[in-house]
């Protein structure tokens, strides 16, 4: 199964309660089609007394049973709470986005995102060495431009 099509597979299922297990989730799910895998994450502090952190993953064996899954479960109610599903969002890697410890601007996805152009790139590049082609009044040559309407021929 490809990384794509075993996302699509993969349910989120959020506002679990503490007693919910793995097989309990495997047995809340399991109608709706073959599941592949149940993951409930530990928490990330050694000395919590948490069993996971309040959501977990579903992964089913057809997109399709997924979607059926989702459908049918959201906003339901497991062990007195109402819980969320909804499709997986891949997970960022851990140097990417706002809690890595590499500088925003240095990250692949902001650089695609923001990267800019050579031709902008030199234009702030002569702008910066004093350039002549920058005005010395930013309001000049905007005379004209009071008067609405047509300019007269």
């Amino acid at each position: 199964m490809t990384e794509a099509s075993r996302l699509k597979a993969t349910l989120y299922v959020g506002g679990l309660d503490n007693a919910v297990t793995a097989s309990t989730l495997h047995a809340a799910f399991i109608p709706f089609g073959e599941i592949v895998d149940v993951s409930l994450p530990k928490p990330e502090i050694p000395s919590s007394t948490d069993p996971h952190r309040g959501f977990g993953y579903v992964e089913f064996e057809l997109p399709e049973d997924a979607k059926e899954a989702m459908d049918n479960m959201d906003q339901s109610e497991l062990y007195g709470r109402v819980i969320k599903v909804a499709a997986a969002k891949p997970q960022k890697e851990a140097n990417e986005g706002l809690g890595s410890k590499t500088a925003i601007w240095e990250q692949e996805g902001w650089l695609a995102k923001n990267a800019v152009s050579e031709e902008d790139r030199m234009a702030a590049e002569r702008a910066r060495m004093g350039g002549d082609d920058r005005l010395d009044d930013p309001m000049q040559g905007l005379e004209g431009l009071d008067v609405a309407g047509p300019k007269p021929a």
